[in-house]
Parts: structure tokens; C-alpha cells; sequence
């Protein structure tokens, strides 16, 4: 099992539409707004390794408003 945090900093104003799309995607298990550097963190559970990589690739990074993420996965 793989798990992690994807920090997220979005076009202003589209923290909400982020949180939506991010509960649509079945291995983020929680997703908040935050104040500070990023404006959103996901929680990730993954598989395996290769599935965290391809939900962070191809699933949170391609949502449009994203302009760039930072991925801290944690060790069990």
C-alpha cells in the first residue's frame, strides 16, 4: 500500500472546483483547502507504487485549474 500527500497550488479562485474533482477520484481519501504556499492537500492511497504514480500523473495533475503540485509519500 502506498500513501501520500499532494500539495496543490491552483488559478485563483478554483480551490473548490479542485476538492470536487478530487472526490471523484476513488484513492484520494480526503482533500482540504489551506492557507499558507499551497491552497489544497490531497490524501492518496494507492496499491502500489505505480498506481500512486499514474492517480498523481494522470488523474490530479491533468485537472485543469492545476498549475502545480508538490507529492510527500509517506513511508509505513
Amino acid at each position: 500500500m502506498e500513501k501520500g500527500f499532494v500539495l496543490i497550488n491552483c488559478e485563483l479562485g478554483a480551490e473548490d472546483y479542485i476538492i470536487e474533482e478530487l472526490k471523484t477520484i476513488p484513492e484520494v481519501k480526503n482533500a482540504h483547502v489551506t492557507f499558507g504556499a499551497y491552497d489544497v492537500i490531497a490524501e492518496i492511497q494507492a496499491k502500489n507504487s505505480q498506481e500512486f504514480d499514474t492517480i498523481l500523473s494522470q488523474k490530479i495533475r491533468s485537472l485543469s485549474q492545476v498549475m502545480s503540485t508538490m507529492t510527500l509519500k509517506a513511508t509505513t
